[in-house]
Order: C-alpha cells, then structure tokens, then sequence
C-alpha cells in the first residue's frame, strides 16, 4: 500500500512538472520572432514638419530569431491606418529597423516612409505589424503625454 501511494504522489508530482514545463513552451516561441520593440512618437525640436523633425519620429522592428526573415509584404500601421509596405527587404537574425516617418534613403538599418507629416499621435495610439499574408505579427500600443517614446 506505501509503496502504491509513492508511486501516486512520484507520478502526480511527474505531471506537474510536465504540465509546467509545456506552459512556459509558447513563452520561449513569442520571444524568438520579429516584433515592435520601440515607438518615438513625440519627435524633439522645435522645427515642426521639417524633415530631420518627421525622421525623429520612429518605429523599431527587431528579429529576435536566428535567421534572417523576408520583410517583403509586411506593413505597418497606426490606428488611423496611415500604412507602410515593406519592399523586397530581409532583416537579418538578430537585427533592428528603424521605420522614419519622413523622407530618406532606405539603408539595412533604416526604412524612410517618404511622408511629408506625421504619423504617430503624441499621446495614444497603436502601432500593429502583420505579415505578407495579413497575420499580424504584433501589436503596441501607448496612451501618455508623459513620455516621448514607448518601449515595446
């Protein structure tokens, strides 16, 4: 009979432990992937509307995989649906992107919106990234004056 009950309480402690284990499973997958990991929303200076001013303001994507991910398709959008399309564009494992909302030339660590105002409201709104496909890919959203930025 000791040896019965052993056994329940060795198999039920087994199963906990199984149990524990699959949940923090999906946390490890949600952190290695491509997602927002900062908005500057609240561009400093006083040149209002001027391009150095709109490409203060930003949006950093990072993969946090170990390869590199075909960007090609994938948009990003505020909650007044302003969106951006990524190009033909790979973003390298481990890398980040910096999506301006003004005029640039697009380099490996920088995207240029080419917009003439800006996008990203100065206390609230919602950045969301979804993939070629429209699955989305992330969501992030801020609703202070406090700060200029949010980290995703």
């Amino acid at each position: 009979m000791r040896t019965r009950t052993t056994l329940t309480c060795l198999l039920t402690a087994i199963s906990a432990t199984a149990a524990t284990l699959t949940l923090a499973a999906p946390a490890a997958e949600a952190a290695s992937s491509v997602h927002l990991a900062k908005i500057y929303y609240d561009s400093p200076g006083v040149d209002r509307g001027s391009d150095a001013s709109l490409n203060a303001e930003w949006v950093t994507i990072t993969n946090s995989t170990s390869r590199a991910v075909s960007l090609k398709g994938w948009t990003l959008t505020d909650a007044s649906n302003h969106k951006y399309t990524f190009g033909t564009y790979s973003l390298g494992a481990g890398k980040t992107v910096k999506v301006h909302t003004g005029p640039g030339r697009d380099t490996t660590g920088n995207r240029y919106q080419n917009r003439g105002w800006y996008v990203w409201n100065n206390d609230k709104d919602t950045a969301t990234l979804r993939k070629a496909g429209g699955a989305k890919a992330d969501t992030c959203s801020y609703n202070s004056t406090r700060s200029d930025y949010k980290n995703c």
